[in-house]
């Protein structure tokens, strides 16, 4: 595997603007002052990020009572994310970053292993940035299943 960026606590959270399944566009930096979970997953309407995005749906209530906004990155087009949204209910904004710079400023993109082989693609990651644009915690190569109940734990939830 080849060094990919790895983001780590205390470290700045790279700011983006992108599109999101709205047609809005979200800053990030727009957020300062709340507790953001930025969690980037490969695709959308698949069984694991549909899993994944569905636990973090069911657990909006505590992270939103504890201060935090979620927000999915993944590579998807905003008319996608839009279906996504649709389908499953999901009550908090994705984004759409079809060139992958975000998710490989944040090191969730790059080489990774699938069914024992090294491709290219998202590595399913979830990041705790506190309200002055930090890292707060950097977790990659995240489970679909149960990576939400994990989350809670690992803040003290």
């Amino acid at each position: 595997m080849t060094d990919q960026v790895r983001l780590a606590p205390g470290d700045a959270a790279p700011d983006f603007t992108l599109p999101t399944d709205d047609g809005e566009q979200l800053t990030l930096s727009a957020l300062r002052g709340r507790k953001v979970i930025l969690y980037a997953y490969p695709a959308a309407m698949t069984p694991g990020c549909t899993k994944q995005a569905c636990d973090f749906r069911d657990s909006l209530d505590s992270l939103a009572a504890a201060g935090y906004q979620v927000v999915g990155i993944s590579p998807d087009s905003p008319a996608k994310l839009a279906k996504f949204r649709e389908r499953d209910a999901l009550t908090f904004p994705l984004v759409s970053d079809p060139e992958k710079k975000v998710l490989a400023a944040y090191g969730a993109f790059g080489e990774k292993k699938n069914y024992g082989r090294v491709v290219q693609g998202v590595i399913r990651s979830t990041f705790v940035i506190d309200e002055q644009g930090r890292i707060q915690l950097a977790q990659y190569n995240v489970r679909a299943t149960g990576h939400v109940a994990k989350l809670h734990r690992d803040l003290g939830l």
